[in-house]
C-alpha cells in the first residue's frame, strides 16, 4: 500500500500541467524515431499483422506526423509481404503507411532461411532488404531510435 502512495506523490507533478477534463496541450510529441519489430505473430498471423499496421497508423496520427518509423520484418514477420500479394486489406494498410514515410525493412538472413526472393514479397525493393534483422534493430537503437515491439 505505501508503494502505491509513492507512486502516486512521484506521478502527481506529471499531470500537474494538464487539467482534468482538458485536450493535451500542443504540441504535446517532440519528433520521434521509432523501429517496430515485426517478428510475426502466431498462432494468428494475420489478426497480428493487422494490429500492427493499425498501431503505426495510430502512432503517427498520434505524432501528428512527427515520427520516423522504420519497421524491421524477420522471422514469420516476413510472411506478412507474402500474404499481401494477395490479400487487398493488408496491401491498402503497407501501401497507406509507405505513403506516410514507414519505411518496411526485410532480414536477408531471413529470405535465405525461408528460400524467398525480394519478388516473393509484395511491394518489397533489394534497397529494403538489411543483412539482419536483429542486427539492423541494433544499429537503428544506436542511432537513436526506440524500439517497440508491440
Amino acid at each position: 500500500m505505501w508503494f502505491a502512495a509513492v507512486l502516486l506523490a512521484l506521478a502527481g507533478p506529471c499531470f500537474a500541467d494538464i487539467p482534468s477534463g482538458t485536450a493535451t496541450p500542443a504540441p504535446y510529441y517532440v519528433f520521434q524515431h521509432v523501429v517496430y519489430q515485426n517478428d510475426g505473430g502466431m498462432p494468428d498471423n494475420r489478426a497480428y499483422f493487422g494490429r500492427i499496421l493499425h498501431h503505426i497508423a495510430a502512432h503517427i496520427a498520434a505524432t501528428d506526423g512527427k515520427v520516423e518509423i522504420r519497421v524491421v520484418n524477420f522471422a514469420a514477420g516476413v510472411t506478412m509481404f507474402q500474404m499481401a500479394r494477395t490479400d487487398e486489406d493488408l496491401r491498402t494498410q503497407i501501401d497507406a503507411l509507405r505513403a506516410k514515410g514507414v519505411k518496411f525493412l526485410v532480414c536477408r538472413n531471413t529470405l535465405n532461411g525461408m528460400g524467398l526472393k525480394v519478388e516473393d514479397l509484395y511491394g518489397v525493393k533489394a534497397e529494403d532488404v538489411v543483412p539482419s534483422g536483429v542486427a539492423e534493430i541494433a544499429r537503428l537503437q544506436g542511432l537513436g531510435f526506440v524500439y517497440v515491439h508491440p
